[in-house]
């Protein structure tokens, strides 16, 4: 989808579906931590959650075969960033105008640092907004994600989710008075998933072997129990 010729993404139904997803998001997200946040988004607009205890954010957007904002590069080729670069990566709907959606959340999760967060939001795909969506693409091409299948390739990657909501309105024209956001017939769907850290395994200290002198006599510093355990090993 190139977003450049389709302002699906800045309509007034998915803004307010944007601010529904963001009101349940945000609270997760301010115990994030670390320097370096990654916003990929769909919108050109899209602006990072004001999150003080993250350092700086990189902000990208999908715009066709490219990904543009802070950087340009092409979808078809691996982020242009380090592994373990991000302590927060947020794809704010990302999956569903990336032309390989697969490939996208393998990098997501490649940059993420360990003991880092995975924010995902999107549209649902058993919803009202779907046929909204695919017909407001105009016959684009779209690629909605079910959550409870990003959940099963989270966990296979190693990732522990810690939160996956519906939130909104189930059509994108219902008018609600519900100040409630978490909807279980929302239109979207908001998850979160932690990047488990790499287990330290300490090592095993071998003693090292100490050849006995033959008069019995060792030189100084040498430790006798290394020598007795060579002598009882012989």
């Amino acid at each position: 989808m190139h977003l450049g010729d389709n302002d699906i993404y800045v309509s007034a139904p998915l803004r307010r579906l944007l601010d529904a997803q963001m009101r349940v998001l945000t609270p997760e997200l301010q115990r994030c931590f670390g320097t370096h946040a990654l916003l990929l988004g769909a919108a050109k607009d899209d602006i990072p959650p004001a999150l003080p205890m993250l350092g700086s954010w990189v902000r990208l957007f999908l715009d066709g075969n490219c990904y543009r904002g802070d950087l340009l590069a092409a979808t078809g080729e691996s982020l242009p960033f380090s592994d373990d670069a991000f302590d927060l990566v947020l794809l704010r709907h990302a999956l569903e105008v990336s032309p390989a959606a697969s490939a996208l959340l393998a990098q997501a999760i490649r940059v993420l640092a360990p003991g880092g967060l995975l924010a995902l939001t999107g549209v649902h795909p058993l919803s009202g907004w779907s046929p909204w969506l695919r017909w407001q693409a105009k016959g684009r091409p779209l690629r909605l994600q079910l959550p409870l299948r990003l959940h099963q390739v989270l966990r296979q990657e190693g990732l522990e989710v810690e939160l996956a909501q519906r939130v909104g309105r189930s059509w994108p024209g219902l008018r609600s008075r519900d100040k409630k956001v978490v909807n279980v017939f929302g239109g979207g769907y908001v998850l979160i998933a932690r990047k488990r850290r790499r287990v330290a395994l300490p090592r095993r200290n071998v003693p090292a072997t100490v050849a006995v002198p033959a008069g019995g006599r060792l030189s100084p510093g040498t430790r006798r129990s290394s020598a007795l355990q060579t002598t009882r090993d012989t």
